[in-house]
């Protein structure tokens, strides 16, 4: 006889410590990980607030730096602008008469003549800015009537711009000392147009050729005292390239300036920026390394007024 038997489905018994447990761990990690992302999101959000903070310090202090930077070429461009305008007084005419006197340390000052052109003038900016040099330019009045934004240019970057006469025609220039003078003053009134400065005054004149020597000798001497009677000090060079005579090779050049520095304490080298003279560029770099590797520290006239 069979009997029947009842199924009966047993159920494990809940434990409800293990399911607390459980569950607190699971919410505890939860908590840490949300903590820890908040965390991270916090951190991350201060990393960006100290990033912009320094950001705009340091935007602040490039915006001074520049400020000081525009105030300080502004005060110097015064300082120079006051040294136009002024008569000289007999220690700064005695100052670039007396150029060529030794001095404790050695210096050189780089002078360019017959410019300015497009062809060479703008190369030779170039590089003085590159090396943070300031030179002489003695300006025909003709070119610098023909290209007036490089006589700014001249200017702006801290260049002196002295005069060389209109025309370098010396049948013309020295007939006689007014036509000497007449030279420089129209060469003045070139030079102060380009600048849209009539207060402009550079005072220091390059005779064409030179002040001495040659078949105008007598009256170059006559003219360089009427000059100076107004108020005009005349300066000529004592090394030069010679890139005026024909010399082709950079070579010869750099040789020329280094033959005629000798040892010269106190340097005016000549050299020209004129449209043929490209090869004057060419050698500059040799020439300004030649100079630093010998000790000779760069000024231009305004340096010593």
């Amino acid at each position: 006889m069979l009997y029947p038997y009842e199924i009966i489905e047993v159920k494990p018994k809940l434990n409800k410590k293990k399911v607390f447990f459980v569950a607190f761990i699971l919410l505890a990690i939860i908590a840490i990980s949300v903590f820890g992302v908040l965390q991270i999101a916090y951190q991350k959000k201060q990393q960006e607030i100290e990033r912009a903070q320094i950001e705009e310090q340091a935007k602040l202090e490039e915006q001074r730096r520049q400020e000081e930077e525009r105030l300080r070429i502004e005060e110097e461009k015064q300082k120079r602008l006051a040294i136009h305008t002024n008569p000289f007084t007999e220690e700064q005419m005695q100052a670039v008469e007396n150029i060529y006197q030794a001095q404790e340390t050695k210096r050189v000052f780089l002078t360019f003549d017959d410019g300015p052109t497009q062809a060479v003038t703008p190369y030779i900016l170039d590089l003085l800015k590159q090396e943070n040099i300031k030179a002489t330019f003695f300006v025909l009045g003709n070119r610098a009537k023909a290209n007036p934004e490089l006589i700014q240019r001249e200017f702006e970057e801290g260049h002196y711009i002295a005069n060389h006469g209109y025309s370098h025609k010396y049948s013309q220039i020295y007939q006689n000392n007014q036509t000497v003078l007449d030279e420089y003053n129209y060469t003045e009134q070139c030079i102060q147009e380009a600048l849209q400065n009539p207060n402009y005054h550079s005072k220091v004149f390059r005779f064409p050729g030179g002040s001495q020597g040659g078949y105008y000798h007598s009256i170059k001497k006559q003219a360089n005292q009427y000059l100076r009677q107004n108020g005009i000090v005349s300066l000529d060079w004592n090394s030069l390239s010679k890139d005026a005579e024909g010399v082709n090779t950079k070579e010869e050049l750099l040789q020329n300036v280094i033959n005629t520095i000798g040892q010269k304490q106190s340097v005016v080298i000549l050299m020209h920026d004129a449209a043929d003279k490209i090869l004057t560029y060419e050698t500059l770099p040799d020439v300004i390394q030649y100079l630093r590797n010998n000790g000779y520290e760069f000024k231009n006239l305004y340096d010593i007024l």
